[in-house]
C-alpha cells in the first residue's frame, strides 16, 4: 500500500514548519480558504471550508507509513478530510497515479467568526506567506489573499513577540511583501500591548 498525502494550505506550506517527506505543489478543488477561531484556540487559523467552484493552492506530503498520530496531534483543533487534490503528472510519486490525500478543517459546530479577543497572529500570517512565497512566488502570495476569506479579521501584530510556536525570520522583501498586501485589503492591525 502506497502512503497517503496530506494537503497544507496554511503553515504547511511552509516546509520550515515540519519535515514530512516528499512535499510537492498541488491544488485543490471544492475548498476555500477562511479565517476562523476553533473552539479549542484563542487565536485565529485558517480553516478550509467546502465550496463546490473553488481552487486552493498548496502543499501536498507524504505521511510515511499512513502514521498520522503526530500530524493530528498538531491540527487538534481539526477534523481530516479525504479530498480530490492533484498532483501535477511530474509532482507525483514515480509510477504512482494520484494518491490518497486528506485535507484539515475545523468543524462548522467548532468554528467561530474572528473578533478582537481572537485575532490573527501576524507571526502566523507571515509563516503562511513565506511559504507561498518560497513554492509559488508572488502570484502565489498574491492567489492566497484573493482566495482567502474573512479579511475583516482583526490582525495582532506580535513580530516583536511571536504567539505562533512556529514563528519563522522573515527578510525585509518578505514582511514588506505582507505588509503591502494587508495594505491593499485595508486589513485592521491591532498593535500587542
Amino acid at each position: 500500500m502506497r502512503d497517503p498525502f496530506f494537503f497544507g494550505y496554511g503553515s504547511l506550506v511552509n516546509r520550515q514548519t515540519h519535515t514530512y517527506p516528499n512535499a510537492r505543489r498541488a491544488k485543490v478543488t471544492g475548498w476555500q480558504r477562511a479565517w476562523r477561531r476553533a473552539s479549542q484556540r484563542g487565536w485565529c487559523y485558517l480553516t478550509a471550508i467546502a465550496a463546490p467552484n473553488a481552487e486552493l493552492w498548496g502543499l501536498a506530503a507524504v505521511v510515511p507509513g499512513a502514521d498520522w498520530q503526530a500530524l493530528d496531534r498538531r491540527e487538534a483543533a481539526y477534523e481530516r478530510h479525504l479530498t480530490e487534490a492533484h498532483l501535477d503528472e511530474d509532482s507525483r510519486p514515480v509510477g504512482q497515479d494520484q494518491p490518497q490525500i486528506s485535507i484539515y478543517a475545523i468543524a462548522p459546530d467548532k468554528q467561530h467568526q474572528p473578533d478582537d479577543s481572537s485575532p490573527v497572529l501576524l507571526s502566523y500570517l507571515d509563516v503562511v506567506v513565506q511559504g507561498y512565497l518560497r513554492e509559488f512566488g508572488e502570484e502565489g502570495v498574491t492567489h492566497f489573499f484573493n482566495t482567502t476569506h474573512g479579511w475583516d479579521a482583526p490582525i495582532l501584530d506580535d513580530r516583536h513577540a511571536p504567539n505562533y510556536p512556529r514563528h519563522q525570520a522573515l527578510d525585509h522583501q518578505e514582511r514588506a511583501l505582507v505588509d503591502e498586501e494587508l495594505e491593499r485589503l485595508a486589513a485592521r492591525i491591532i498593535r500587542q500591548s
